[in-house]
């Protein structure tokens, strides 16, 4: 029998939903989900196993046209999984602002020259709008599949997985151990929950200037502890963040550690503090040191 397996890029606007279709097909959270845009920053990869396939998945940052600072990176990663990919899906949202950034995404897409296909997102909005996009995709002569996250779950992943088995390339083997269903450590995931935590607790523009490092972690025998940092560009910010007697900054403590213990199975220990970074969105060396650079 014939072995597919490969790499799939998902490629759309901020808050198409590429990430919660990612942990539908993955099956598991490995990806950070938030309903704000530019929740997604660097690649995450997530591995799907059937029989006969594999299909590893990267959830690319959504497409802007905005290119200095921390918008750069943003910029020359998704466009790095664009050309690392042997797969494309193009993610059109059905709630997006407008169909021609719907179908801005497609052409582009569709200029890689890459193997592709288009998944219209959010399929349970806009019933009138999927009917006159997929009209204005056809001369694509790609598939074309609606899919929800909410809605028939099973049957949208089943058919987007017969998809990914004819676009992949044959191989030999799987590329990474099937038991794996993510790359991503778990310092990083740690470092991604707790900004997911912030961007849900924090309702001013502040996540858009918000990273997460974390400083420490040690792993005990029946406690895990993490030491992690808020970091943030302006000093006005901090009391927004750690909120009235400090009670904001622990509520994303304890929702971060929750969701950590939930998915390790085992307790754990979360110290969160804030930390000043003065413009850090606007600064090469400080991005980089934050993790935001492209990978080799």
């Amino acid at each position: 029998m014939s072995y597919k397996a490969g790499f799939v890029g998902l490629i759309g606007l901020p808050n198409a939903g590429k990430s919660s279709l990612a942990n539908m097909l993955v099956g598991e959270k490995f990806s950070i989900v938030c309903h704000k845009a530019q929740t997604t920053r660097k690649r995450v990869l997530g591995i799907v196993n059937q029989e006969g396939l594999q299909a590893i998945l990267m959830d690319a940052p959504g497409v802007i046209g905005k290119s200095s600072g921390l918008n750069r990176f943003l910029q020359d990663e998704y466009k790095d999984v664009m050309q690392k990919a042997d797969v494309l899906v193009a993610c059109l949202n059905m709630d997006a602002k407008s169909m021609e950034d719907l179908l801005r995404i497609a052409d582009m897409t569709a200029a890689s020259g890459k193997a592709w296909m288009i998944l219209m997102t959010k399929s349970d909005l806009k019933p009138h709008r999927q009917l006159i996009l997929r009209q204005k995709l056809q001369d694509y002569a790609v598939p074309i599949l609606s899919v929800s996250t909410k809605q028939e779950v099973d049957k949208h992943k089943e058919l987007i997985l017969q998809e990914f088995a004819k676009l992949l390339p044959q191989s030999e083997a799987p590329i990474y151990e099937e038991d794996l269903f993510t790359l991503q450590s778990t310092k990083d995931w740690v470092a991604e929950i707790i900004r997911e935590k912030c961007f849900y607790n924090i309702h001013e523009e502040i996540p858009y200037g918000l990273a997460v490092q974390v400083r420490k972690y040690e792993e005990l025998e029946k406690i895990d502890r993490i030491f992690a940092d808020i970091v943030i560009e302006k000093e006005s910010y901090k009391s927004i963040v750690l909120g009235k007697r400090g009670e904001l900054i622990k509520r994303i403590g304890t929702e971060a550690r929750k969701e950590i213990e939930l998915q390790l199975d085992k307790k754990v220990f979360l110290d969160l503090h804030v930390r000043i970074k003065e413009k850090w969105t606007k600064n090469p060396q400080a991005i980089r040191e934050l993790g935001y650079v492209v990978e080799a």
